[in-house]
């Protein structure tokens, strides 16, 4: 708890010092204050809690920059891995210049109100390669249904199942069944899959490139540099689509 906290009060004091800059270059704001000199420790001080004071709609934002720039250098460590997909496990074009990741949860009532926004996004980009990551986080159902998702991206099936799975609504026995005969797995083959080890090292490989950048829930994405908390919906993803594209 004792690292947390500390970690908690460095994240602020690089959000003050972020604000500090702001203040000091925002348009001789410093100048109109003083013509003295550079000022101390103290005037640093007193001219950062004005400047919050007067303005502190810069915090959230603030933060907002530094946990973005924070993730940003996570993910640029695995990105290669974030983006290589399990065997099948994609939506849209295979093989698509434009690589957005989602992690997803088949019990996640927010992915579900996503699927139509994934839907729109590879209708109107072309190019676009939507990684599915299976986080299944939210009940033992959801890790089964992960589990019968990836024994349907080994058959070539993945996006029928995937689809069909959400909308059979909320994971147990009998959709789950349901969603594999809709997509036209081969069930026996499906069950071995099920129970392979294969499949059981890409959940947890899932589980620990989610943990190391940050994400807690269901959706999350990324997309070139970025990371996307949440259920943000189509305009949100298809302008983070095309920033990746011009990066």
């Amino acid at each position: 708890m004792q690292d947390n906290n500390r970690a908690g009060r460095d994240r602020w004091l690089l959000v003050i010092g972020l604000v500090a800059g702001a203040g000091l270059a925002s348009g001789g704001w410093y100048l109109g204050k003083s013509q003295a000199g550079p000022p101390d420790r103290h005037g640093v001080e007193t001219i950062v809690r004005e400047y919050i004071l007067a303005h502190p709609e810069v915090l959230p934002e603030a933060m907002a920059n530094l946990q973005q720039k924070e993730g940003s250098a996570r993910l640029s460590d695995i990105r290669g891995q974030v983006e290589k997909p399990f065997p099948g496990a994609v939506l849209g074009n295979p093989e698509g210049k434009v690589t957005l990741v989602e992690f997803a949860d088949f019990a996640c009532g927010y992915c579900r109100k996503s699927v139509e926004d994934v839907r729109r996004l590879v209708a109107k980009h072309p190019d676009l390669r939507v990684v599915i990551r299976e986080f299944p986080i939210l009940s033992p159902q959801s890790a089964d249904a992960a589990r019968w998702g990836l024994a349907a991206a080994q058959q070539g099936k993945y996006e029928a199942f995937h689809y069909a799975m959400f909308a059979a609504g909320q994971p147990g026995p009998e959709t789950i069944e349901a969603a594999a005969r809709s997509a036209g797995l081969d069930l026996a083959r499906a069950r071995v899959a099920v129970a392979s080890r294969a499949v059981e090292e890409e959940i947890a490989r899932n589980v620990d490139m989610a943990r190391q950048l940050g994400f807690s829930g269901t959706p999350s994405w990324t997309v070139g540099d970025q990371l996307i908390p949440g259920a943000v919906g189509f305009e949100e993803l298809s302008a983070a689509i095309e920033a990746a594209r011009k990066g």
